[in-house]
């Protein structure tokens, strides 16, 4: 059998030269054929449904504002609006709260509607909201849009500098953080020794106290700072031991990461996938709206005439009327009701709903799969570059890409099939809690709790599986089940070692985006807060209405654009982890079988590359 095959890498450069052919082939037509049928779907919403139902508001006889002959009369104007929120339940048990029980008609401008209405109608009363009347809320001008754009350039800037400088400031920021966390531990000892002799002549007890839901009640009895004493001093007596007998471990973590931020300095280009990422789900959740919109607004409309108002003479029931007795109650409108559900596809919208539900989680999952395995075969294609950086191949994260969709989409599919299983589980159970929440005893309660946590808790594992798994994937090219359980043993092989360096990594990472989204939220505040006056500028605080909106704004931009880069960082870190253990286990430093690891990582292990023989 002949199969379509790629070199991984340079054979000079890499003994790990793998031959690659196409992986989970039926995992792979699988998911061909639900996208095409996820396509099939949205035409045929598409050419059913219509979602101006939803995007256009419609007057009391269904007529759409803002469209057709209502084209310069974009507003619906109800006549009092109060009557919303007053309807009795039994109206709105017949209307299924689809409609407000007061005239709705199509305007341009309030004032103008309410002008003409006065003057023809002799109407004093009209209940009108007072945002449409008195003011519009300036929130963003000009300047303030740019300090904003300013912000989330700063945050990238200062993402990407911190990266790049963690190639030589990782081992001091490290072991000030490492020290930081031992420092405050011990100022937590003092401070519940300090307050616990302070409490010396206290008589009050937990028997005294009671059950209460005032915190600082328990505060006042000198056994809760007892306990926390306790607590502390063992945590910070773990954290030492850790500290002394894990030193060595700490230290390879270290070159680590400065080994990723050397690789993120010779492949820039991988800084930026996450806006590839972004885009893909982008185009897929913007497909799940569009379609789920369209499916909901399938089928024709379908109108009632019904009484409006249940206290006037001859509208007593609610209840739809005909031509010959619409006049006998002057409240009788004809009201929009629900969707036709006639016809095949309108009786299977909700199955329908549900495959768009399903397709989309299986688009995401893939989406991130391919990010986690682009990365991933990039970084590796680093670490087994003999001599760096003249053995890096070209474009190497376009070539990771391209191979990611040659030879593995089944198997990217097949990981994030597995995922997407156990997340529509979790939405099953999560729609039967809120469905029969109320009919719930304890017994169902607790056993509803502990199926969401176990649920819960797989998709966490899975997600662990399948990042190692996407690995192994790019490094190899196998299937994703070997790869899968290559990954694990590889992992358990070197738990400690995997404890550690995740750890380190996760305390430098949260650092980082502490210092990104925390300064910039600090530039942000003082800015719009009038602290800090920008030269040249006529902006006002005073034309802020809120403040904290464009602050909020910054801080959430800022803390995505550094957890894309951050996200990039740890899969380099995760990546390189896994290419060092395999290098130790397959390696011995012969001429034969040389290390790819850093000189740095041989001299911490006391390894080295032993010189070729010369005849």
């Amino acid at each position: 059998m002949n199969y379509d095959v790629e070199c991984f890498c340079k054979v000079r450069a890499c003994v790990l030269c793998v031959c690659r052919s196409c992986t989970d082939i039926i995992c792979c037509v699988l998911f061909m054929l639900v996208i095409a049928g996820y396509i099939v779907v949205g035409i045929l919403a598409w050419l059913y449904g219509d979602p101006r139902h939803v995007l256009y508001p419609r007057n009391s006889t269904g007529m759409f504002c803002g469209i057709g002959q209502n084209k310069d009369k974009p507003n619906v104007m109800y006549f009092d609006i109060v009557k919303c929120a007053t309807a009795t339940n039994v109206m709105a048990a017949a209307l299924q709260g689809l409609q407000c029980p007061t005239t709705q008609v199509p305007d341009l401008y309030f004032n103008s509607f309410i002008i003409s209405l006065r003057s023809t109608y002799n109407i004093d009363k009209i209940f009108i909201p007072k945002t449409f009347c008195d003011h519009v809320c300036v929130i963003f001008n000009l300047i303030p849009l740019c300090v904003c754009v300013s912000g989330l350039v700063i945050a990238m800037v200062v993402s990407v500098f911190f990266l790049l400088l963690l190639r030589f400031t990782a081992p001091v920021l490290i072991w000030v953080l490492i020290i930081g966390v031992l420092a405050v531990g011990a100022f937590g000892i003092w401070y519940c020794y300090n307050e616990y002799m302070s409490l010396s002549n206290s008589a009050l007890t937990y028997n005294n106290v009671g059950f209460t839901t005032n915190v600082q009640v328990y505060l006042q009895v000198r056994d809760t700072w007892l306990a926390f004493l306790i607590i502390l001093s063992i945590v910070e007596a773990v954290l030492l031991l850790a500290l002394i007998f894990l030193r060595t471990r700490i230290l390879i973590a270290i070159a680590l990461i400065q080994e990723t931020s050397k690789a993120l300095g010779h492949m820039m280009s991988t800084l930026f996938y996450p806006i590839v990422t972004f885009v893909l789900l982008l185009v897929c959740v913007s497909y799940w709206g569009i379609t789920a919109l369209y499916l909901a607004t399938s089928g024709a409309p379908f109108y009632k005439v019904v009484a409006m108002n249940t206290s006037q003479s001859g509208c007593s029931v609610i209840r739809t009327f005909n031509t010959t007795q619409y006049p006998t109650c002057p409240s009788a409108r004809c009201v929009f009701i629900n969707y036709n559900t006639e016809g095949l596809f309108q009786r299977n919208l909700f199955n329908l709903q549900i495959y768009n539900v399903f397709a989309f989680l299986w688009c995401v999952n893939f989406v991130i799969a391919l990010g986690h395995c682009t990365l991933a075969g990039t970084f590796a294609s680093y670490y087994w570059a003999f001599s760096k950086p003249a053995d890096i191949p070209t474009f190497p994260l376009i070539q990771s890409f391209m191979r990611a969709l040659r030879y593995h989409v089944g198997s990217l599919a097949f990981g994030a099939l597995i995922l997407t299983l156990v997340q529509i589980v979790r939405i099953i159970l999560e729609y039967l809690d809120h469905k029969f929440k109320e009919a719930q005893n304890p017994c169902t309660r607790f056993i509803m709790c502990c199926l969401k946590c176990c649920f819960y808790c797989l998709e966490k594992f899975i997600k662990f599986i399948n990042r190692n798994a996407y690995i192994m994937i790019a490094i190899y090219g196998k299937n994703f089940c070997v790869s899968a359980k290559n990954a694990f043993s590889l992992l358990m092989r070197n738990i400690i070692r995997v404890v550690v360096l995740d750890k380190v990594t996760d305390l430098l990472l949260f650092f980082g985006k502490l210092l990104v989204v925390g300064g910039v939220g600090v530039l942000a505040f003082f800015f719009f807060s009038g602290r800090i006056q920008t030269p040249g500028t006529t902006f006002e605080t005073a034309a802020l209405n809120y403040y904290w909106m464009p602050i909020i704004t910054v801080v959430f931009g800022a803390y995505l654009i550094a957890h894309g880069f951050f996200s990039v960082y740890n899969m380099g870190v995760d990546t390189l982890f896994l290419c060092f253990l395999e290098d130790l286990e397959r390696n011995d430093g012969s001429p034969q079988k040389p290390y790819f690891m850093s000189k740095n990582l041989m001299k911490i292990l006391n390894k080295k590359n032993k010189p070729a023989k010369t005849g």
